[in-house]
């Protein structure tokens, strides 16, 4: 099976058809994608300022991640669930779409960059944690927010082109 006749059969879900068919249903999980992804940019580009030595000086790099990534997971976990239900009404064209698909690569690279981070970097968290971290430390915060800036613009290029 091709994957654009795999698109079409989610498409073909009662779920999905009915959230496309639906005049309510789609703007509103469409607001609650949105919502969700504004808590989620914004508690990351917390810790991502907090990286980069620019934001949140006063607090160490441990107690503010502490206190936001409960934040972030949740939230990124009901804007994860109402992304895949919106995509599942137009899976179709979606998949060729250009803004989305760069919002997917971008939002995967993310996610390797967020695995570098805690799995390499934030090793020695413990000589960084009060100060300016480290140069590698600082790109990988640089890093995580230019591609939440892109996953943020091509979300919202998505609109245009669909």
């Amino acid at each position: 099976m091709r994957m654009l006749d795999l698109m079409r059969a989610i498409e073909q879900q009662p779920y999905a058809a009915a959230i496309a068919h639906s005049q309510w249903l789609f703007p509103m999980f469409e607001i609650a994608h949105v919502l969700a992804l504004t808590l989620v940019v914004g508690s990351v580009a917390m810790i991502d300022l907090r990286l980069l030595g620019i934001g949140n000086r006063e607090r160490s790099v441990t107690e503010l991640m502490g206190s936001v990534l409960p934040w972030t997971w949740g939230a990124f976990a009901v804007a994860a669930t109402f992304g895949l239900l919106l995509f599942s009404s137009k899976a179709a064209t979606y998949y060729v779409n250009l803004p989305f698909r760069i919002k997917m690569i971008c939002m995967g690279l993310a996610a390797l960059n967020m695995l570098i981070f805690h799995g390499l970097l934030e090793r020695d968290v413990a000589t960084w944690d009060r100060g300016i971290p480290p140069l590698r430390v600082r790109i990988a915060g640089g890093i995580s927010l230019a591609l939440w800036i892109v996953i943020v613009a091509a979300g919202r290029w998505i609109g245009f082109t669909t």
